[in-house]
C-alpha cells in the first residue's frame, strides 16, 4: 500500500497510518501544515480506504477552506501567552522577558523565532514538569520521562512506560488548560484508556476539565498559527 492517494479536483492528497490497535477508519488535518492523514484499522485495505476518503470529501474541504493562514511573527506584533495577546518588543536582554503585559526579546528579525521558540520550550518544561510531578504524587504513580514536541494532532500522550510527551505551545494556552493536560496525561498512567473511569479520574484532579477541554477544541488551531 503507498503512503498517500489523492481525491477530487483541486486534488487533496491524504496521507495513509496504519494502527494495529485502531478500530475503524479516522481521518485528521493538521493545524500546522493542513496536511491530511488517514488512519487504517488492520484489516483496511487500498480501496476501501479511498472510499472512505471520497465519501469524507466534502467535510474535508469545508475544513480546509476554514484553516487559519500562519503568522511570521515580527517585533511590534501580538503572540499568545497564557490564553491572552501579548505584545513583542525588542529588548535588550540576553533573555525573553515579560514586563508589565509585554514580551521583550533582544535580537534581529531573523532571530525572533529561534529565540520565542526557546523560551516557549523552556516555560514548557518548567511548568509541565511541575504540573505532572504535582498530579503524580497527588494519584500515586511515577513517571519515567518528559519530553517536549511541536506536535500537530495531540497536545500530549503517555505511554506504558510511564514517558509523557507535551507540546510546548500550550503555553500560550491559558494556565488552568495546561494544568489539565498535564493531569490528562498523568492520569493515563492509572487509566491507559478514554473510558467512564478514567474520566472520573480527571474529574477528581481537574473539576474543571470539561471547561479546559472545550477551550482547547475551539481555541487550539490559534497556536498553531505561529510560525516558530
Amino acid at each position: 500500500m503507498s503512503d498517500f492517494f489523492t481525491i477530487g479536483n483541486p486534488p487533496i492528497e491524504i496521507y495513509l497510518r496504519k494502527n494495529s490497535q485502531a478500530k475503524r477508519y479516522s481521518l485528521r488535518i493538521s493545524n500546522k501544515d493542513n496536511k491530511v492523514s488517514l488512519t487504517l484499522p488492520r484489516w483496511s485495505n487500498l480501496r476501501e480506504a479511498r472510499e472512505f476518503a471520497q465519501s469524507q470529501e466534502g467535510w474535508m474541504r469545508k475544513h480546509l477552506a476554514q484553516q487559519l493562514k500562519p503568522i511570521i511573527v515580527h517585533y511590534g506584533q501580538h503572540i499568545l501567552l497564557d490564553g491572552k495577546k501579548i505584545l513583542i518588543q525588542h529588548g535588550s536582554d540576553k533573555a525573553v522577558s515579560v514586563i508589565n503585559g509585554e514580551l521583550f526579546v533582544s535580537g534581529s528579525e531573523d532571530e525572533l523565532s529561534g529565540k520565542l521558540r526557546a523560551f516557549y520550550k523552556t516555560l514548557a518544561r518548567e511548568r509541565l514538569m511541575t504540573s505532572s510531578d504535582y498530579f503524580a504524587k497527588l494519584l500515586g504513580c511515577k513517571i519515567k520521562s518528559i519530553t517536549l514536541r511541536d506536535t500537530t494532532t495531540r497536545w500530549g500522550s503517555c505511554t506504558t512506560n510511564g514517558s509523557l510527551m507535551y507540546s510546548w505551545r500550550l503555553m500560550m494556552a491559558p494556565r488552568e488548560v495546561q494544568n489539565y493536560v498535564a493531569a490528562h496525561e498523568v492520569c493515563h498512567l492509572i487509566e491507559m484508556n478514554h473510558s467512564p473511569n478514567y474520566w472520573k479520574l480527571v474529574e477528581s484532579v481537574v473539576p474543571t476539565y470539561k471547561a479546559d477541554r472545550s477551550w482547547l477544541k475551539l481555541n487550539g488551531n490559534l497556536l498553531h498559527q505561529y510560525k516558530l
